[in-house]
């Protein structure tokens, strides 16, 4: 069976390459078209997860998607994006603009398998994913715990929503300098992060996972948290409704399309926090209309379920509502940011310092990279 399921990956991923070749992707970049953005125009073939692959591109960029609309009803995928740098100026830069080309363009690769998108082995790094309950110094134990058995942190991130927590970090083996290897070592460091995830809270799980694999860390958290339900709320949950993203979600029957609306506070990278939360869903994109050009954004999408059907109940309906306000304020913008060369072990005091001694939980996601 192994065979033949690998047999047929292989076949989709033949097929997909022979029509990408047939139906080039096409990108133009326009700095005439708009007074205050830059124009991108992506054409390319349809296929579910492309719409997610491109924003990933601008996104990761950093740059500010201000207005957008996507088309993709049918086989062929058209998305015009208005963006700017960070500091509201038409992107200029050459290395950036042919970074985008090629990205998105005929020599890209975000067509691919989404099996494969994204992904691939590491040896100079091992991935730890975390889960679990979110509380007062979880950082500072868990740092304890990775410098207790000889591992340096070179990346993690870590989100928290609704009384859970979420971390990726990339760590190496202090001798070697480079990914740990040695399965003991690895079983004892699930063994250990796990207790340390758990810690008095029975009524909710705990989940630690060790690979060599590398994945987009910010896509991860998405589906780490939707896996966990972080957007089930909780009963003393103390955010006000105003403060909440607007989500509405209507059946227009004629067209046999589910309608999203989002208004919301403007960020960076909302847009891909809501594409990245409808993919993961499983919903397609068809059609959709953003505006940020303000403090608010306004989002409208028109989506199908992947089997080709709106919201069928109340039910799944008020679960898209859920997921969407949940993807959106599980992200904070305002990151601390931390980069420089630091000695084996000095993360464990820096986090300490940080959050080990405070009397709250951890309130904004951190984000901390050391450049060796």
């Amino acid at each position: 069976m192994e065979v033949n399921m690998s047999f047929s990956n292989d076949m989709d991923d033949e097929c997909e390459k022979l029509f990408r070749r047939l139906n080039p992707p096409r990108v133009v970049i326009d700095n005439e078209a708009c007074k205050n953005a830059t124009v991108i125009r992506v054409d390319s073939a349809n296929k579910h997860g492309i719409l997610l692959e491109v924003v990933q591109v601008l996104t990761d960029l950093n740059l500010i998607i201000t207005k957008a609309y996507i088309s993709s009803d049918g086989g062929w995928f058209m998305d015009v994006f208005n963006v700017t740098d960070p500091d509201g100026n038409k992107v200029t830069d050459e290395a950036i603009l042919d970074y985008i080309t090629k990205s998105l363009g005929p020599e890209s690769c975000f067509i691919s398998s989404m099996r494969s998108v994204g992904v691939k082995q590491s040896m100079d790094h091992t991935a730890i994913e975390l889960t679990g309950s979110d509380r007062p110094g979880l950082l500072s134990e868990v740092s304890a715990v990775l410098t207790h058995l000889k591992c340096n942190v070179v990346n993690a991130e870590v989100w928290t929503h609704n009384m859970r927590a979420a971390a990726v970090m990339q760590v190496t083996d202090e001798e070697t300098g480079s990914a740990i290897i040695d399965p003991e070592k690895l079983s004892r460091i699930k063994e250990l992060l796990c207790n340390v995830l758990k810690g008095s809270n029975k009524s909710r799980g705990a989940k630690t996972v060790v690979s060599h694999g590398v994945t987009h860390t910010e896509r991860r958290l998405h589906q780490m948290m939707f896996a966990d339900r972080d957007y089930e709320r909780a009963n003393n949950d103390e955010l006000d409704e105003k403060q909440r993203p607007n989500v509405s979600v209507v059946n227009w029957c004629e067209k046999d399309y589910s309608v999203v609306t989002i208004t919301s506070k403007d960020r960076p990278k909302l847009l891909f926090d809501t594409v990245c939360t409808l993919t993961d869903m499983e919903y397609v994109v068809f059609h959709a209309n953003i505006d940020a050009e303000g403090p608010e954004a306004h989002q409208e999408y028109y989506i199908k379920h992947i089997d080709g059907s709106p919201v069928k109940s109340e039910a799944e309906r008020q679960r898209i509502i859920q997921c969407l306000e949940a993807a959106i304020e599980r992200r904070v913008s305002e990151n601390a940011l931390f980069k420089g060369q630091l000695a084996i072990g000095f993360l464990g005091v820096l986090i300490y310092n940080l959050l080990g001694t405070a009397d709250s939980m951890i309130a904004k996601a951190y984000l901390i990279s050391f450049v060796f």
